[in-house]
C-alpha cells in the first residue's frame, strides 16, 4: 500500500531533526555546557522513524539509555529535551532526569532508562493496562542487541506472548553492547530468530531503511491493534559514536565504521524521495535550514532556562 506524500516528509523531517539535535548534543557536552553522560543515536534515526511513524498520539513507547531519537520521532518538543539535558527547570523532567530518565507521560513516553532491558518490563505493564482498559492502545518497546541476553528479555516476551500483550518490541541492533560484539555474545546469525521460542512472530529488516522498518513495525502494530499479541522486530543497524560520548571505539575498526557510513539512512532516504518526486532538491535544503533552525532556538532556550532550586529536590516524585 502507497505511503502518501505527508507521512513520507514528516519521516524526512523526523529522521533529520534526530541527527541534528544529536550533533548539537555532541558539541554541547564537548564543551562542558551538558552535565552527566550522553550515548548519541547518530546513524539509527531509520528504526526509531520508521517504527514510530505507525503509532497514534495515545500509544506509548519504552525507551533506552539511547533514547534522545526515539523521543523526538514519538513527538518529543527538542526545546524541552535540550532543557532537560542541561539540567534546567523547562526541561521534561525540570532538570532532574536528564539525558537517560526524559518522560513525557502526556505523548506515551515513558521513559528512557538508564538499566539494560529494563523498559521491558515497563512495556508489558503499559500494554496490559490498555489491554485491560480495552482502549486499542500499542507500545512499542525499544531495547538494544545486549538487552536480548538478559532475563528480563525472557521474562518480559514470554508473558506478553502468553497474554496476548499489544507490544511490539524493536531490537535496535547496532552490532554492540558496549564494546562486545553480539556475534560473540549470541550464537544466531538473527536476533528475531528467538521470537519462535515465544510462539511470536518476529522478523529481521535493514534498520537504516525507514521504509521497511516502517512496514515491518506497520505490520505489527496492527497485529498488536486486532489483540493478536506480540511481535520481535529485528532493526540491523549501527552508532556512528562510542557507547558514550569519550569512548575511542578502540573494539571497532576504521573500514568497518566508514562501510556502515556509507549506509546513512537519511540521504539514502533523501534520494528515494527526490527519485519519485516527493521532494526536490530545494526542499530538502529548506526542511534542513528550518531544522538546524529550530535546534538553535532550542539550545538558546536551553541556556537561558534557570536551573532547579536545591529545596525542589524532592518534588514531583513518584514515592
Amino acid at each position: 500500500m502507497p505511503i502518501e506524500k505527508e507521512k513520507l516528509i514528516d519521516m524526512y523531517r523526523t529522521m533529520v531533526r534526530i541527527r541534528t539535535f544529536e550533533e548539537r548534543v555532541s558539541k554541547e557536552f564537548a564543551v562542558g555546557s551538558i552535565p552527566g553522560f550522553v550515548h548519541l543515536y547518530i546513524g539509527e534515526e531509520a528504526t526509531a522513524t520508521g517504527a514510530c511513524a505507525n503509532l497514534r498520539p495515545d500509544d506509548y513507547i519504552t525507551s533506552t539509555h539511547r533514547g534522545h531519537g526515539h523521543l523526538i520521532a514519538k513527538g518529543g518538543k527538542t526545546d524541552r529535551m535540550m532543557a532537560e539535558l542541561y539540567g534546567k527547570r523547562t526541561g521534561y523532567n525540570k532538570g532532574k532526569g536528564g539525558s537517560m530518565h526524559i518522560a513525557d507521560i502526556e505523548i506515551g513516553i515513558l521513559g528512557a532508562n538508564g538499566i539494560v532491558g529494563a523498559g521491558i518490563p515497563i512495556a508489558g505493564g503499559a500494554a496490559l493496562s490498555a489491554k485491560m482498559r480495552g482502549t486499542g492502545q500499542v507500545v512499542i518497546c525499544f531495547l538494544g542487541d545486549g538487552a536480548t541476553n538478559t532475563t528480563r528479555f525472557h521474562e518480559g516476551v514470554n508473558l506478553a506472548s502468553i497474554w496476548k500483550l499489544p507490544v511490539v518490541y524493536i531490537i535496535e541492533n547496532n552490532m554492540y553492547g558496549e564494546s562486545t560484539p553480539i556475534s560473540y555474545a549470541c550464537n544466531i546469525p538473527n536476533l528475531a530468530d528467538r521470537a519462535a521460542a515465544y510462539g511470536i512472530p518476529g522478523k529481521t529488516v535493514d534498520g537504516n531503511d525507514v521504509l521497511a522498518v516502517y512496514e515491518a513495525a506497520g505490520e505489527a502494530v496492527a497485529r498488536a491493534r486486532k489483540g493478536e499479541g506480540p511481535t520481535l522486530v529485528e532493526c540491523k543497524t549501527y552508532r556512528w559514536r562510542g557507547h558514550f560520548e569519550g569512548d575511542m571505539q578502540t573494539y571497532k575498526t576504521k573500514e568497518e565504521v566508514e562501510e556502515w557510513v556509507k549506509k546513512d539512512p537519511i540521504p539514502r532516504f533523501r534520494k528515494q524521495l527526490i527519485e519519485k518526486g516527493v521532494l526536490t532538491e530545494k526542499d530538502v535544503d529548506k526542511i534542513d535550514q528550518e531544522i538546524n533552525e529550530e535546534i538553535e532556538k532550542a539550545v538558546k532556550f536551553a541556556e537561558e532556562s534557570p536551573l532547579p532550586a536545591p529545596e525542589e529536590t524532592l518534588e514531583d516524585v513518584y514515592a
